[in-house]
Parts: C-alpha cells; sequence; structure tokens
C-alpha cells in the first residue's frame, strides 16, 4: 500500500490526530457491498433455486427505495430487527413477481445477515479499541436513522466521540458536508483526519475532496465496474488500519 502524499508548505507530512469510520460495508462486513452479503444469506437458505441472483437485485433496489420513502426502521431498532424489516420489504416484491416465499425463510436471512455483521465487528472490535485509546474518533453513514441504536446493541458506541448521520442531519453521501461535520467535530484541520470507507465514490472521493487522508477498504462491490476500481490506499481489512498508522507516523 503506498502512503498518502499530503504535505504541509514547509515539505512535511502531517501526523494523524483524529479518525472517521463509515460504519454500513466496513465494520460490519469487510468492504462486502451489503446486496452480497444478504444474497449469501438466501443462498443460505436455498432460495437461490427460486429465484434467479438479478430478480433478487431487483428486489434489494426496491426495497431500499421504500426504505428512503417510508419511515419503517425505528430509532430503537437493533440490527436484527432491521434485517427483518428489510428482507420483509424484499419479499413483497419478490411475491408481486409470483415467488412463493415463506415468513421463516425470511427471518432465516435476517438471522444469518446479523451473524455475518456480528463476525465482523467482532474482528473489527480490537483495532478500534486500540484506535480510540489513542484518537478521536468520528462514525458518519447513511443509515436509516437507528445507527446509534446499532452500535450500542454491537457495543462499540463507545469508541465513537460522535456520529453524523444521513437521515438525522438531512444529507447523505457522497456529499462531503457529511465528512466535513465530522472533521469540525473533531475539532482538527482535514490534514490531519483519517478517514475509512468502503466506497470510492461514497467515503473516499468526498474525503479526498476535503483534505483528508483515506484508506479504502476494498471488498466485493455492488457490479464488476465497482470492483474494476483502483485507488493507492486500499486495505482489506479493518486491523490494518493500524498498520498504516504505525508506518505513517511516530
Amino acid at each position: 500500500m503506498e502512503s498518502i502524499d499530503l504535505k504541509y508548505s514547509d515539505g512535511t507530512t502531517p501526523d494523524v490526530k483524529g479518525i472517521i469510520f463509515d460504519y454500513g460495508g466496513t465494520l460490519d462486513s469487510r468492504g462486502i457491498h451489503w446486496s452480497e452479503v444478504i444474497w449469501d444469506g438466501y443462498v443460505d437458505a436455498g432460495l437461490n433455486q427460486f429465484i434467479a441472483k438479478e430478480q433478487y437485485r431487483d428486489a434489494y433496489v426496491e426495497a431500499e427505495r421504500e426504505l428512503a420513502r417510508v419511515r419503517h426502521i425505528m430509532p430503537n431498532d437493533d440490527f436484527l430487527a432491521l434485517m427483518r424489516k428489510k428482507i420483509a420489504i424484499q419479499f413483497k416484491a419478490l411475491r408481486n413477481q409470483g415467488a412463493a416465499l415463506s415468513d421463516s425463510a425470511a427471518d432465516a436471512i435476517a438471522v444469518y445477515c446479523d451473524r455475518r455483521a456480528r463476525r465482523c465487528i467482532e474482528e473489527a472490535r480490537p483495532t478500534l479499541e486500540t484506535l480510540a485509546q489513542r484518537f478521536p474518533m468520528m462514525l458518519v453513514s447513511n443509515f436509516y436513522g437507528n445507527i446509534d441504536s446499532v452500535l450500542r446493541a454491537y457495543d462499540i458506541r463507545q469508541y465513537f466521540k460522535g456520529i453524523i448521520e444521513s437521515s438525522v442531519v438531512g444529507i447523505r453521501k457522497p456529499n462531503p458536508t457529511l465528512f466535513r461535520l465530522a472533521v469540525d467535530a473533531l475539532e482538527l484541520p482535514p490534514e490531519q483526519v483519517l478517514v475509512v470507507g468502503d466506497s470510492l465514490h461514497k467515503d473516499i472521493k468526498p474525503a479526498e475532496a476535503l483534505g483528508c487522508r483515506v484508506l479504502w477498504l476494498k471488498g466485493k462491490g455492488w457490479n464488476p465496474a465497482d470492483d474494476a476500481l483502483t485507488h493507492p490506499n486500499v486495505i482489506t481489512l479493518v486491523s490494518q488500519v493500524l498498520d498504516y498508522i504505525t508506518s505513517t507516523q511516530p
């Protein structure tokens, strides 16, 4: 991984003094797009025998659009509750296409996704704990208004000084304003802030536009075009953030 070429006017490189993490796709799935994780849940439930992946992807998009229009997700919903509601909307779309799907299969997929997220969170926990002892950290996320409840249910809320959530502030990434709000909350210049996210378009580019350092946690994307994208600062595990910190500053 190449180092980021950020320098002050005197030629020195600024140290990282604060960190901003994205949440969904970053801390809870190792950079894998959540459409792929949920599809794995469909496969685990045996539904790929009856539903083509393209059918599922259409239902995934329809569900995301409905969740953006209608307040299904409540502030106190944890991730399992969120996934149960999301899968129910997907199943409604698929049933409208003639698929015979049981409620038990929907619940099995939601439970599968919650378990996947928990494994990723537990994998990331030691890194978050170590980083939080050294740096103030913020979390920035396009989410449904319940990210605080999700973080508390997974017992990682304590690692973050604050949260900038799209549905709360009324702005969605890739608008760099979300990152600007987080940088301001850290009370640091952007060049001293490291942003870690799973989306080149929604996380990395807007953070770079502000002058922040960036690490792109890259996993399987939405489509082959996303998978083909490149960037000098790519990681594949959250733990590699520590490697970057160690390699770039005292």
